[in-house]
């Protein structure tokens, strides 16, 4: 969507969301410090997709494959994989969350 430099603002299947990084502001990246700094997790329809599309822009995917799990709230499909920056991101396809209702 848009490149501030330390901070881009992308979308991932019409959910927007922004992604910074460290440029001297107190944060450090996964390799200064010598392990992962975020985890992300997103909910699609396809978790497969995703995740191949991710690897084929430069993703590490051997980092979980994807598969069923059993979770309490069901069977759900999901998978990870490192971005380029070492952030580890976890796709699914069954989230655990229902909206909130405000009333």
């Amino acid at each position: 969507m848009w490149n501030l430099g330390g901070v881009v603002g992308l979308t991932v299947q019409g959910a927007p969301f922004f992604l910074g990084e460290p440029e001297n502001n107190g944060w450090d990246t996964p390799t200064a410090v010598g392990t992962r700094t975020v985890r992300v997790e997103v909910f699609v329809d396809d978790p497969d997709s995703f995740i191949e599309r991710a690897v084929a822009a430069g993703a590490d995917g051997s980092v979980d494959e994807v598969r069923d799990h059993e979770a309490p709230w069901g069977i759900h499909r999901q998978g990870g994989f490192l971005d380029p920056f070492g952030h580890l991101w976890l796709v699914g396809d069954r989230s655990p969350l229902r909206a909130h209702d405000p009333r």
